[in-house]
């Protein structure tokens, strides 16, 4: 039998002990599945064979175990964590159960979850925290609706690590054939989401087969126990230490010569002397301190609570978020996410909640509703709202800016909840994909704003300028000259007393797209916001030259009808530079590390109808230019 008595005893050495238990890392996990598959038996069997059960709370399981239990006379280790009287009564449980202890190694918060899909809401609740998912399967019914849910639900909430725990095997006769089936029923169901490390332990809960110690009745099995793999699953790898985002609770103000932000850090570290960067009003300062109550840090991380001094004095308050500049999270106020609806009345677009992510709240209304998840069979469903436990996609827009990641990318900064006005009470539970579609952010307006008009016409900036306004926008893949290209007919064009700028994707990464990411939606906005610029500087008199990848045509039209439209519009040129894939591959040494963004999930669509084509494998730069410039003088612009 394995032994968790701990490395010191208490009793010889209690200050030894208790600093021993301090510096043991947490694991929070949860159980899920569907109703009567032993996930409160389980939590009852590792408490009970862990040896963390007291002698007054035992001799009252047992005594209640002849009048609740399911097991006859028996010990019935569910007991230990169904503490109401109802979930007594009915054998179930019903609301989520938090149990503590610790081995030698770790300790542990385990949330014992419900498995009637009524009780959905509770178990997303008790999964928003947790590091490690034990989803069980009876060994009698296989795979069942709710532990498709459960685990979408895992999924969706970031969980890392899942044991799918076969129970009740002592019931299939332990059966390897029976575990295996499950296996790959399981396994086959799970490539459709995103689960990474998945481990599959056959157990029998109630008599402790494979809990804490291995089972003599499962020999064929040589994977280690569930509590094994609970004491060395290593999850210290999935702690964001890149992103620093501490959300600012309170400001400490305890006498005239001390002002400190106090806070959690959700991700990151931070240092004395750090730039940071306070979000959403962007004023920038250095870290003088970090304070805790056992003195000043030279480092802090991640789940830390401090409090930070900055050099100097910037307005800083609750609601806040720190970052370092180069190293921001978006701030906006649409943004779309999943949803779990928690409450009787329904999802109603367009109705008023107060929406509170880490320490802001804030007014917010859903535009939307893009879909509802059949969590069954993972398809997507026309809705236009959602009902008590069902989950959607919705887009959200709020009355304040908010500072935040993807929670795919950084829990802590990615996950909201919203709250009913009138009730108080928290009505859904949200993670965030992404801002909402390029669409909606052009075309929805919360003010009607006119265009200013200007003074002077475009007739005289083209005589005074001896030009006209023109975009010339340049596409190609990665590695096909553009950008080299763009940048040489600026020259040319300077040198013959020209006025003309480029715009590239990396300068305006560097600043009018720093909030952009790579996904599809943000690609679109980056070359909307270019081709706006593009279109004030022709409203100048200007030559705009822009060299994008653009691999969407329907972006490069979209860039074209922001230009050339309404009364101000200016001539759009679009010129492709042809290279063979090969050829750009050579060419960009570090085109792999852009082409997950470029050609995987944009594959680029090559234009038909371009102004100008340059073969610019077989061109070199002065000969591209020249072509540019000849189609310029062609029509006029120069």
């Amino acid at each position: 039998m394995t032994s968790y008595v701990p490395d010191i005893d208490p009793s010889t050495d209690i200050h030894a002990y208790l600093a021993q238990h301090e510096r043991k890392e947490m694991l929070r996990f949860l159980t899920c599945g569907s109703v009567d598959d032993g996930k409160s038996t389980l939590i009852g069997r590792l408490l009970y064979d862990s040896k963390m059960v007291y002698e007054d709370q035992l001799a009252a399981v047992q005594v209640d175990s002849k009048r609740f239990g399911t097991t006859g006379d028996d010990f019935d280790p569910a007991l230990l964590t169904d503490g109401l009287r109802a979930e007594r009564e009915q054998g179930i449980t019903i609301d989520v159960a938090y149990r503590y202890f610790s081995t030698s190694k770790r300790k542990f918060i385990i949330a014992d979850t419900p498995g009637h899909e009524q009780y959905t809401r509770n178990m997303a609740t008790g999964a928003s925290t947790c590091d490690l998912a034990i989803i069980l399967i009876d060994a009698r019914h296989g795979v069942l609706t709710q532990t498709r849910r459960h685990s979408f639900i895992a999924s969706l909430l970031g969980i890392k690590h899942i044991v799918v725990a076969v129970n009740k095997m002592d019931l299939a006769d332990y059966a390897e054939s029976r575990f295996e089936e499950i296996k790959a029923e399981y396994a086959d169901f799970a490539a459709k989401l995103d689960l990474g490390d998945i481990r599959f332990v056959p157990m029998a809960a109630l008599t402790g087969d494979n809990v804490v110690n291995p089972s003599d009745n499962m020999p064929w099995y040589t994977g280690g126990t569930l509590m094994h793999h609970l004491e060395n699953v290593v999850i210290s790898a999935d702690r964001n230490l890149v992103d620093f985002r501490m959300p600012v609770q309170y400001v400490n103000r305890p006498n005239l010569n001390f002002r400190g932000f106090c806070g959690t850090l959700a991700s990151g570290t931070v240092r004395p002397g750090d730039e940071i960067i306070v979000l959403p009003s962007r004023k920038t300062t250095k870290v003088k301190s970090i304070v805790t109550m056992d003195g000043e840090l030279d480092e802090a991380f991640p789940p830390q609570s401090v409090t930070l001094t900055t050099t100097e004095e910037v307005d800083i308050s609750r609601g806040d978020m720190l970052a370092h500049p180069g190293n921001q999270p978006r701030v906006d106020t649409r943004f779309e996410a999943m949803v779990v609806w928690m409450n009787e009345a329904g999802l109603v677009p367009g109705k008023q909640y107060d929406l509170k992510a880490n320490t802001r709240l804030t007014t917010a209304i859903v535009e939307s509703v893009r879909y509802r998840m059949d969590v069954n069979e993972l398809h997507r469903e026309d809705a236009s709202g959602l009902e008590l436990n069902e989950i959607g996609r919705v887009a959200i827009e709020t009355a304040r800016p908010l500072a935040f990641d993807p929670y795919e990318r950084n829990r802590g900064t990615g996950a909201f909840i919203l709250i009913d006005r009138l009730t108080n009470n928290t009505v859904g539970a949200g993670m965030i994909l992404d801002r909402a579609a390029g669409e909606g952010r052009s075309a929805r307006k919360t003010v009607e704003i006119e265009a200013g008009g200007s003074m002077v016409p475009a007739t005289e900036r083209a005589q005074r300028l001896s030009q006209k306004p023109v975009t010339l926008w340049i596409t190609g893949l990665t590695g096909s000259g553009k950008s080299a290209i763009a940048f040489a007919l600026e020259r040319r064009l300077f040198d013959e007393g020209k006025v003309a700028h480029v715009l590239d994707g990396g300068n305006a990464r560097l600043g009018l797209s720093s909030d952009l990411d790579f996904s599809a939606d943000d690609r679109a906005e980056n070359l909307r916001r270019a081709a706006e610029v593009a279109r004030l500087f022709n409203q100048a008199g200007l030559i705009s030259i822009c060299s994008f990848l653009s691999p969407a045509a329907a972006d490069r039209q979209t860039a074209r009808d922001i230009v050339t439209g309404g009364s101000t519009g200016s001539p759009f040129i679009e010129v492709f530079c042809d290279a063979p894939a090969d050829v750009a591959a050579q060419r960009s040494p570090d085109a792999d590390s852009i082409r997950p963004f470029a050609d995987e999930q944009a594959p680029y669509e090559p234009p038909t109808e371009a102004e100008l084509t340059l073969p610019t494998a077989e061109l070199n730069i002065n000969e591209s230019v020249e072509r540019i410039l000849d189609l310029l003088k062609q029509r006029e612009i120069i």
